[in-house]
């Protein structure tokens, strides 16, 4: 089934196993967490950032819009990006970023045709720069971005082995780039949450080394430093904090994000997340803001709705309101114009809704 929508990220129900031993289902956890990596964030070391001034200001305006989830207005800073710098694979790149990001957030379909067209040719523009100029950090940083962004396609997709292919490329070339640079931080904050997740989820096989504290190290270390990057490292330590139990660390960083971005659903959904391990009326508070959040232009697709709904009442359940949680379910459940596609997405959790719905009519029989 076709995962869709940041804010899936929230599901760790399936069993991962061994992403070692070649299963598919063992890169789903790494993936979706590791691969939201190369979303927004602008090319950049500490302290220096693309070499043109002109790209390094295209690049920032149209990753703010991407973080202000005004996806349109971002992709015409790329396309822009792309015609007076064709020489460069960025404005490539982050086309297919904008339309990527866009189909997640708002859970339609994807582009498909133009988002693999527009990452296969910069893949391929950057090997030929690199093949011209193999001492050049930023050709190594391309093709590493063009490799994250498809393998984060080929996860959304259902494609895992692919994703874990071109996501582990990816990673090497990020390392490789490290090695040149130490203080190439955007190469910190991908290594660092590869590590945290890849050691999480192999931490059953012998002789695999633990690399999960030095993964939050590399983490805290790109966020102490103020480039681009700290945004990316604030969001996987947010979920890494929530992994590790210490959801006060997750509202700590997830709020100091929103102070600048008070309408990004992808750092609110981390916060209400963490709330629930905290004030399980708190985070009813945050699911709602995020459902709140979309403009009338949005609110048409219903998958959205139902996930955020579903997650209220599963709060509300646990909080002891069963009359809420039953009143959100009734309004899940009495739905009937969705699409044949929003059906698709929805299977296994209309079937979770109307599970929780038969338990809460059961609950309300018993106590009278």
């Amino acid at each position: 089934m076709q995962v869709t929508g940041l804010l899936e990220l929230y599901k760790n129900n399936h069993p991962i196993i061994s992403c070692i031993y070649s299963s598919v289902h063992s890169c789903k956890r790494v993936l979706l967490i590791l691969l939201f990596l190369f979303f927004f964030f602008p090319v950049s070391i500490h302290s220096q950032t693309y070499p043109d001034p002109f790209v390094d200001s295209l690049l920032k305006t149209g990753i703010e819009k991407i973080l202000l989830q005004d996806y349109d207005l971002a992709k015409k800073s790329f396309v822009i990006l792309e015609k007076k710098f064709p020489e460069i694979p960025l404005g490539k790149i982050y086309q297919a970023a904008a339309e990527i990001a866009k189909a997640s957030d708002l859970a339609i379909p994807y582009n498909n045709q133009f988002i693999i067209q527009k990452l296969d040719e910069a893949a391929e523009q950057a090997e030929e720069l690199i093949e011209d100029d193999e001492s050049n950090i930023w050709n190594y940083y391309f093709l590493a971005l063009a490799n994250g962004y498809e393998a984060y396609y080929n996860a959304l997709k259902g494609n895992w082995l692919s994703a874990f292919g071109q996501g582990l490329k990816s990673v090497k070339l990020f390392e490789h780039c490290l090695e040149r640079n130490p203080s190439f931080y955007e190469s910190l904050t991908a290594i660092g949450t590869y590590k945290y997740w890849k050691s999480k989820e192999t931490s059953f096989i012998p002789f695999i080394a633990d690399e999960r504290i030095e993964g939050i190290q590399y983490l805290e270390k790109a966020v102490a430093n103020s480039s681009y990057n700290s945004w990316l490292a604030i969001h996987s330590l947010i979920w890494i904090y929530i992994d590790r139990k210490e959801p006060a660390k997750a509202v700590k960083l997830a709020e100091s994000i929103l102070k600048d971005y008070p309408d990004c659903r992808f750092f609110r959904f981390g916060l209400a997340r963490a709330y629930e391990d905290i004030d399980l009326l708190k985070a009813v508070e945050e699911y709602y803001k995020i459902l709140h959040s979309f403009s009338s232009e949005e609110k048409p697709n219903r998958y959205n709705e139902v996930l955020l709904k579903h997650l209220i009442a599963q709060q509300y359940y646990k909080a002891g309101e069963q009359q809420k949680s039953l009143r959100l379910c009734n309004e899940i459940l009495s739905i009937k114009d969705f699409s044949d596609y929003e059906l698709d997405l929805l299977e296994e959790r209309l079937d979770r809704v109307k599970n929780l719905h038969k338990e809460l009519i059961k609950s309300s029989r018993i106590g009278k």
